[in-house]
């Protein structure tokens, strides 16, 4: 699950926190560095559960509907299709998520105020009332509707990123691209595999594991010498008055370029351009792709670096 875009984010991360504590224990550093990352994928989990969590506040509604004194037609006989999809129902039985929650010890169930709102808010949407009009009914249309579901009104949902950066500040800026990840899980879902179906794992393979570990200890371990290449290229700019955020950026960007190269530069410099603009200044991104636009150039000029 964890891509090399979340990595990198989460080293420009973990190296600024590393660098404002004094830069002292590169080791320690490291182990925040995965232990961030795992939370990502605890994200992931707890976000899977969300939907299993808003399904069984309204299976509670309709029990509660038909225990009042006098209930209504509608509360006697509802429509039980929402309760009762399928794809909820494998994921509620899921045996990977079932074991998050007994080791994590994470559920929905302290905020039910939340699930209350978000059930609420899909119950008033056409993606709603639309699928419990519909005269057919299938496993298909049941993953359907929760894929439009999450797509539409929790993908975007500055309630749900509040309520999650309260309850884990490793969630910060983490949830827009975890949210691809339960998007791309929702529509993996087979009936055929039950509860035994696998959600993505932590790490696509230990490629990705060793990308993380080499790119954050390069980055520190030759620091000097990628701060040395951008104060020769700072176009009489002194370094000490760049930003120290561009620098951090860019002091990673070259680890991957110089580390990397089987990665496009073209990849690398748009990846960490996008991180500018979410981390620096309205200017970073302009600044820092002609910096290193020109160190690429020269590093290739001198044969240190491959084109690609």
């Amino acid at each position: 699950m964890i891509n090399r875009i979340l990595i990198r984010l989460k080293i420009v991360q973990i190296l600024y926190a590393y660098y404002q504590n004094g830069g002292k224990n590169l080791d320690t550093a490291e182990k925040e560095l995965f232990f961030s990352l795992s939370k990502a994928y605890d994200l992931y989990n707890y976000l899977l559960l969300l939907m299993v969590a808003v399904t069984r506040y309204a299976h509670k509604r309709i029990e509660m509907g038909k225990a009042k004194l006098r209930p209504t037609k509608e509360e006697l006989a509802p429509n039980m299709k929402f309760v009762e999809n399928r794809f909820i129902a494998q994921l509620e039985v899921n045996k990977q998520l079932n074991f998050f929650v007994e080791n994590q010890k994470k559920t929905w169930d302290n905020e039910e105020e939340f699930i209350k709102k978000m059930y609420t808010k899909i119950v008033e949407s056409n993606i709603y009332k639309e699928y419990m009009e519909a005269d057919t009914s299938s496993y298909a249309e049941d993953r359907e509707v929760w894929r439009k579901i999450y797509k539409n009104l929790i993908f975007n949902n500055e309630e749900l990123d509040q309520l999650l950066e309260e309850q884990s500040l490793y969630w910060n800026d983490d949830k827009e691209i975890v949210d691809t990840f339960v998007l791309k899980t929702i529509k993996r879902f087979d009936e055929a595999n039950g509860s035994k179906q696998e959600l993505l794992p932590e790490f696509k393979d230990e490629e990705d594991r060793d990308y993380a570990r080499r790119l954050f200890r390069r980055a520190i371990l030759n620091a000097d010498y990628y701060r040395h290449l951008m104060s020769e290229n700072t176009r009489n700019w002194e370094l000490k008055r760049v930003t120290f955020m561009d620098i951090l950026i860019m002091q990673i960007a070259l680890a991957e370029i110089t580390s990397f190269p089987n990665i496009p530069i073209s990849v690398t410099l748009n990846e960490f351009l996008d991180i500018s603009r979410l981390y620096s200044t309205p200017k970073s991104p302009g600044f820092i792709n002609g910096i290193l636009d020109t160190i690429v150039k020269q590093l290739q000029k001198e044969g240190k670096l491959m084109k690609n």
